[in-house]
Parts: C-alpha cells; sequence; structure tokens
C-alpha cells in the first residue's frame, strides 16, 4: 500500500472541524458525452444494481451506455440552469448557508464543503482538501433524510475507502438519516405551508419518494420504513387525514418489481378518477434535481392531465428554505458535540516553540 502524502504542517495551526454535505451526483453538462461517464461510475457501483458484475456490465456498456446517456441529456438540459446542474448549484448554496448559520452558533475553527457519490467534487478530492485546511475531525453529512443501501451506503463506502489512502486520519463521525428529525419535518411542513398559502390547498397530496427494487426491502433496507415514517409524521404536521394524502415510488429502472405504489400508475389512477388537483411533493430530496424537476413536475403532470386529472402542482424541495438550514444546523451541531471549542492562543504558541526546541521547521 503506498500512501499519499501528508500536507505539510505548521505548527501553531488551529485544528479544524470539517462538515462534508454529500450528495447523489451529477454530470458536468447537459451532454451525452458528459453523461455517458457519469452513468458509468453510477450504474457501475455494486450498491446502486446488485446484478453479478459477469451479468450486468456487458447490458451497461453494451447497450444502456450507447442509448442511455442521448435520452438523459436531453432530460439534463430541460432543467438545466445558467448557473448549472440544479443539483449541484442547490447543493453548494445549502453548503454556503450552513457555513453562514454555524459562524452564528460557534466561534470554534470549521470549514463546511460539499461532495458528490458520483461525478465532481468527487468525495476523495474534498477529503484531500479538507486535510490540507489542517481538518482533523470531520463529519460526514450524506444529504439522504432516508437511509437507502443503495445511496447512502456509497457515500461511506467511498469516505472509508479513500481513508485507506492516508497515513494521518482524520476522525471521522457519520449522521446516518435524519427521516424523523423534527426540524427536517417542520422544515417540510412550513415548505408545503408556504406554497398552499400563495396557491390554495390540494384535493390530495402526493408524498413521491425515489423507489427502490422490492427484494432491497425483503433483505433488510430499512429505506421502505423511513419513508413511510416520514409521509406519516409530515402529514400529522399538516394536519392530514389519510384521505388527504398518498406515499408512493418514483424511478423506477429495468423490469424487477420494485416498491409499491409507483408514482407514474399513483397519478394516473388519480388521473382516471377525475381529481380536482393534485399536489406533489419529494421529502426524499432536500434539493432539486432532474428527478424532481423533470421526472416529477413534467412528466407527473402529464401523466395526471392526460388520464383526466385537473390541476397539477409541484411543490419544490426545501433547497435554501430557511427553516430547513436551521434544522441543517441543529442537525449537525447535535452531531459535533464534544468536537468544538475554541482553540487557546496562548496554548498553540507555546506547541509551536516546543516543537521548534525539538526541532520542527517553522
Amino acid at each position: 500500500m503506498t500512501y499519499q502524502i501528508e500536507p505539510a504542517y505548521k505548527h501553531g495551526t488551529p485544528e479544524k472541524t470539517g462538515i462534508l454535505l454529500v450528495n447523489l451526483g451529477t454530470p458536468e453538462a447537459p451532454t451525452a458525452g458528459a453523461v455517458r461517464p457519469y452513468l458509468k461510475q453510477f450504474l457501475g457501483d455494486p450498491r446502486v444494481v446488485e446484478i453479478p458484475k459477469a451479468v450486468w456490465w456487458p447490458i451497461l456498456n453494451g447497450i444502456i451506455l450507447n442509448v442511455r446517456p442521448k435520452k438523459s441529456a436531453e432530460k439534463y438540459a430541460s432543467v438545466w440552469l445558467p448557473e448549472g446542474s440544479p443539483l449541484r448549484v442547490y447543493t453548494e448554496k445549502q453548503a454556503i448557508l450552513l457555513k453562514g448559520f454555524l459562524g452564528e452558533r460557534t466561534r470554534a475553527p470549521f470549514v463546511v464543503d460539499f461532495a458528490m457519490s458520483y461525478g465532481n467534487p468527487s468525495i476523495p478530492d474534498v477529503l484531500r482538501r479538507l486535510k490540507e485546511m489542517n481538518c482533523q475531525r470531520i463529519l460526514i453529512v450524506p444529504m439522504f433524510p432516508q437511509y437507502a443501501a443503495s445511496a447512502t451506503a456509497p457515500v461511506f463506502d467511498q469516505v472509508y475507502s479513500a481513508m485507506q489512502q492516508m497515513r494521518n486520519q482524520p476522525a471521522l463521525r457519520t449522521i446516518k438519516n435524519f427521516h424523523d428529525h423534527a426540524g427536517y419535518i417542520s422544515a417540510l411542513a412550513s415548505n408545503i405551508d408556504d406554497y398552499w398559502t400563495k396557491h390554495g390547498r390540494p384535493e390530495k397530496l402526493l408524498m413521491s419518494f425515489h423507489g427502490v427494487p422490492q427484494y432491497t426491502l425483503e433483505k433488510g433496507d430499512p429505506y421502505h420504513c423511513e419513508c413511510h415514517k416520514t409521509g406519516r409524521l409530515l402529514a400529522q404536521a399538516l394536519g392530514l387525514t389519510g384521505e388527504q394524502y398518498t406515499v408512493s415510488f418514483q424511478s423506477r429502472f429495468g423490469r424487477a418489481e420494485w416498491i409499491k405504489p409507483y408514482t407514474t400508475a399513483t397519478l394516473k389512477e388519480l388521473g382516471r378518477q377525475k381529481t380536482r388537483r393534485v399536489d406533489v411533493v419529494c421529502p426524499g430530496f432536500v434539493a432539486d434535481c432532474l428527478e424532481t424537476l423533470e421526472e416529477i413536475a413534467m412528466e407527473g403532470r402529464e401523466d395526471f392531465q392526460h388520464a383526466g386529472g385537473g390541476e397539477y402542482h409541484y411543490i419544490p424541495c426545501l433547497n435554501g428554505n430557511n427553516d430547513w438550514i436551521h434544522a441543517l444546523t441543529d442537525l449537525v451541531l447535535d452531531n459535533l458535540q464534544g468536537w468544538l471549542s475554541e482553540p487557546d492562543a496562548t496554548e498553540l504558541e507555546q506547541g509551536r516553540l516546543r516543537a521548534l526546541e525539538m526541532g520542527a521547521k517553522q
């Protein structure tokens, strides 16, 4: 094993605490050329597609990567922002806002940064950057409220893999989930209430979560249960009865059975029932992305109204919502207990002088 060269260290420099927000990922541009390597990395992860490599790789490289990049690029182009990919834009904004909110709550030295499981900025690159800034303690925050082996676990896999390359490893903490965190639920409810104050209330609220194969539930993945708990808590916070909301699952891929009910089928059925208005929210996403802006806001509308439904409203994700950033700040501080302390200038100087006396370089 060859370890990475450690960043140069200057005695007397205060140790910092790093907070790393990690989201799923995005291509660099809405083009087939940029989407192809992103999809290869994403769909090539055995955590994402649990099919034996000998079976899956010929399908991935021989069919999917020759057909899907162009179609996906067109979808990305339909939601691309002037600043870039929505997911990256909103995740970076959340990191910036979190830094400001944390700065109001602590004077301890810290650094907030963000990374993507797939694409850039990569987890290994950002971890190296945090080490260069003398972050001796790092909190990893996957931006997935509900734990899933196909989303949260790859974050931890990549972090631990990067740690294996380090000679001087930082102390590490991770947040597994926050599906029932009071601040997160409250932020979701206030976000929806604000939307309804401006646009009126629907006949039905559909809470659509990202889907996963049915076998993951059968093998012990807690994702399905955590989604339903989020839905129940959110409905309670909004004062909704069981008839006023529905939980469903989107983004089915392949021919295998996925957890149900499917969002597409649910919207079509609500349309056939002549539902006057449906509002759709995606509580499993804290930042808008391709899945929310194209699949739900655009395709979902077509499915519902083509089947005979009335008004269709997509309620945006939390993004830079003030209540959400407050909740994220609370979540981070809860998990940093014992790590945040102000540096003692006298102690740092004394340590520097002792190191110089022992022959250390300036």
